[in-house]
């Protein structure tokens, strides 16, 4: 384990993984800390790509994200998505006039044939983001959800159909054709601490972890290797991750969490309503660690990633001054 400035990478997407990308980013030196994001919810509107997942990471480490939804840009307006909604022109994707610019830029790369990890590499810099972000692949991957209706993309069930349906299977279109980046790669080998966010198992997780290499090399890794459960008091904070671990086979607790990740991890971390959780987990071989995952202030996300360093000895290791400040602070 390094000595100095130790190496951290994270897999996340959606709400909670930006949330602990914060609290990481606020504790770390700049360059510490590499993270890898969902692209399985990508799709195209109006001609262009976006990318939900990895723009609200970049977003929220460049502090433009709009808190009061957890995504897409503050002070945004929407004249652009009015006017395409007059000329009869789908409206249920919500796109912000500034988000706008970004999607334009990202597809107008895209055409030039500009790799999406070196878009979403400049993307970030642009916006004043050290970290690095990254993607786990180059190539179109595709959550989709199957419903009594049929199959819908991600997107389509997430939002216009605002998780209603029952979700009967999940699938990963492209999943065979696509291949690792070496970035992802890298992050994971070259890491001192590995962590799985508090985000859906199945859909912000489950996507990286589906290509074979990055499966092997979190397998393989010499880092300790740990995941936040996105479970509180047995229940999801937002989305429709219980749904879907019942509708892929897996209890909706932190066992059916650690199932999610068996082999994949060293420790789990649970809140501290969960630690009636704690026996059976460690019956598993887990390491347990049962504290506040809740993150509604800035400084519980930086004291939640503080205790994640923690576990893999690595508090008080060439990080940023913030790691002196123990106390959590509640919103």
């Amino acid at each position: 384990m390094s000595a100095q400035a130790p190496k951290i990478t994270l897999l996340a997407g959606g709400g909670g993984g930006a949330k602990l990308a914060i609290g990481l980013a606020a504790i770390l030196q700049p360059g510490q800390l590499s993270i890898i994001g969902n692209v399985a919810d990508d799709q195209e509107f109006h001609g262009l790509w976006v990318s939900p997942d990895i723009d609200t990471i970049t977003y929220s480490l460049a502090g433009l994200i709009d808190r009061s939804k957890g995504w897409g840009l503050a002070n945004e307006t929407s004249r652009t998505l009015e006017g395409l909604a007059r000329l009869g022109s789908d409206d249920w994707m919500y796109l912000g006039d500034q988000d706008f610019a970004t999607h334009i830029y990202r597809t107008e790369l895209r055409r030039q044939g500009v790799r999406p990890s070196a878009i979403a590499q400049t993307i970030a810099r642009a916006l004043g983001v050290t970290a690095n972000i990254l993607l786990p692949s180059d190539d179109r991957m595709q959550t989709e959800v199957k419903t009594a209706r049929g199959w819908l993309s991600f997107q389509e069930y997430f939002v216009r159909e605002q998780c209603r349906p029952e979700v009967l299977e999940l699938r990963i279109q492209g999943l065979e054709e696509a291949r690792p980046t070496e970035e992802a790669l890298a992050a994971i080998r070259d890491a001192d601490l590995l962590i799985l966010a508090p985000s859906n198992p199945l859909v912000s997780i489950g996507p990286i972890l589906a290509l074979p290499a990055i499966r092997n090399a979190l397998e393989k890794t010499r880092a300790t290797r740990v995941a936040v459960s996105p479970l509180i008091g047995g229940q999801t904070v937002k989305g429709p991750a219980n749904r879907m671990l019942k509708a892929a086979g897996y209890s909706c607790s932190n066992l059916g969490v650690a199932d999610c990740y068996r082999g994949l991890i060293d420790s789990l971390v649970i809140d501290v309503s969960d630690s009636a959780d704690v026996a059976a987990l460690q019956a598993r071989g887990l390491k347990t660690l049962v504290t506040q995952t809740l993150m509604s202030s800035d400084a519980d996300k930086a004291c939640l990633a503080r205790e994640l360093l923690a576990i893999a000895g690595l508090a008080g290791t060439g990080l940023a001054s913030q790691l002196d400040q123990p106390e959590r602070v509640s919103a």
